[in-house]
């Protein structure tokens, strides 16, 4: 029962934010009682914690999923936005940009774990993007990663954008047409083209 309410409790975090959604919205949501939350979670605090971790290594473990299908770079990148854009559709205000004013402490430990991970996929698909043609063979990996990491952290900060539903779905979307842009071959760009046309949000 503990991983089932981590589970769904991180989805719900994600999808509605931090600050708006309640114990009790999350008892509701799967048809059990607050007390059944609290036999696991002493405080919303430490559910957050727990959830949005466990959310985080499910996502990972789906994203080396996707990664071993035979896709190729950029199509592997445009199926991983697949993957988790309902994650944020009905968003008005940045789940992240909540956890990090309220729960600063898990950001602060999300952030790091999430970049070291974020580096790996992107140095991979980056290789693979060069070997196959798609990619530059000039490129800083190391400054190409920080970049497309900056920019993507970026489409959750409040103080940047106004949001409403989808928003942060369009936004990233165009990151990954930035970053794709920034890094293709010409080869690489005809791709490009076919995935946004096939993705338009």
């Amino acid at each position: 029962m503990k991983e089932t309410i981590l589970q769904k409790a991180g989805e719900i975090f994600l999808k509605f934010g931090f600050k708006s959604v309640t114990m009790d919205d999350i008892a509701n949501e799967m048809a059990i009682s607050k007390k059944t939350i609290y036999k696991h979670f002493k405080n919303k605090e430490e559910l957050v914690d727990e959830s949005i971790f466990s959310v985080y290594k499910n996502m990972y473990e789906t994203i080396f999923c996707i990664c071993d299908k035979g896709f190729n770079a950029i199509q592997e990148n445009f199926e991983i936005k697949i993957v988790f854009k309902d994650l944020f559709k009905n968003s008005d205000d940045p789940p992240m940009y909540q956890l990090q004013k309220y729960y600063p402490k898990t950001y602060t430990k999300i952030m790091k774990d999430e970049y070291s991970l974020f580096k790996d996929c992107v140095f991979k698909n980056i290789e693979k993007g060069i070997n196959e043609g798609l990619y530059r063979k000039n490129l800083d990996k190391e400054l190409t990663t920080k970049f497309y990491f900056s920019l993507m952290m970026s489409v959750h900060d409040s103080k940047l954008y106004q949001y409403n539903q989808n928003t942060i779905n369009k936004l990233e979307l165009k990151v990954l047409e930035y970053h794709t842009r920034a890094i293709a071959t010409l080869k690489g760009f005809k791709i490009l083209e076919e995935q946004l046309q096939q993705n338009a949000i």
